[in-house]
């Protein structure tokens, strides 16, 4: 599905559904250098299960055009007028890294708006070390090698998830080396600077005033379990699950246990 944001055009994934009003909206917002793929077990499911689903591409990320937006403040606005620009005046918000910062912010925002407010592979604050941040801006692809390997649990996944032949770590990596293609313009080190500088996390926590969902996997290296207790203890309504064999990576490692953690929290 393509709108136009701010007059350039924006691309959210819709599991090849219409928008129906009389549903329930899920948004679903990616991480650092990626796009709505990552979403694709959960978006699909949630899309053919009675839901509007938006899994959107961020400005200057896979299908949406325009440079990648400098802030998690700006990326907050720019979902606030693509719900506007679709028509959706509820929804749920699921964001995962870098997305759940703008989920959060997103939810401070317009908290009457947002019915449920689910956080993956968050932290708050989200600081990234001098190294990879300078790494990111002068050698991308080094840090894509970095990150990919801190984001999974284990190189090898099997058996043979999930299929022969699919390699989790590969995949991930292409995606990455996907966004660079389309988009020359340093997106990782845009993204990894919103990330650090982003400062509006426990004045957004304790504005949430709807039912929150932390997920994390339990050997994440990039967003350790224990640096969402900032947020954890200043939201309301607030549960925590952790994954087992599961690292940053949440939606490729464990594809499942994701999506069944998501289909019940929705329904509460």
């Amino acid at each position: 599905m393509q709108m136009t944001i701010h007059g350039q055009i924006a691309y959210s994934y819709t599991g090849s559904k219409s928008l129906n009003p009389d549903l329930q909206t899920v948004v679903f917002i990616h991480g650092a250098q990626n796009d709505h793929s990552v979403w694709g077990l959960q978006s699909r499911y949630f899309a053919n299960h009675g839901y509007n689903v938006l899994a959107v591409d961020l400005p200057g990320h896979g299908r949406s055009q325009g440079l990648a937006l400098a802030s998690v403040e700006a990326m907050a606005d720019w979902i606030i007028a693509l719900l506007n620009s679709a028509g959706i005046r509820q929804a749920a918000l699921i964001g995962h890294s870098m997305g759940s910062l703008i989920a959060l912010e997103t939810c401070h925002r317009i908290p009457e708006r947002i019915t449920h407010l689910a956080l993956l592979g968050s932290a708050y604050p989200m600081k990234v070390s001098d190294t990879l941040l300078a790494t990111s801006r002068d050698n991308e692809q080094l840090a894509i090698d970095m990150v990919n390997i801190w984001s999974h649990s284990s190189i090898a996944h099997k058996p043979s998830c999930p299929g022969p032949g699919f390699s989790v770590l590969g995949g991930s990596k292409r995606l990455m080396q996907r966004i660079s293609a389309l988009n020359p313009t340093q997106v990782f080190y845009n993204d990894f600077s919103a990330c650090n500088a982003y400062s509006n996390g426990e004045a957004a926590a304790q504005s949430v005033n709807c039912p929150c969902l932390f997920l994390s996997g339990k050997k994440d290296m990039m967003t350790p379990v224990k640096a969402t207790k900032t947020l954890s203890q200043l939201i309301r309504h607030c549960q925590t699950v952790l994954l087992d064999q599961c690292g940053h990576s949440l939606m490729a490692e464990q594809p499942d246990a994701v999506l069944d953690t998501l289909r019940t929290f929705l329904k509460n």
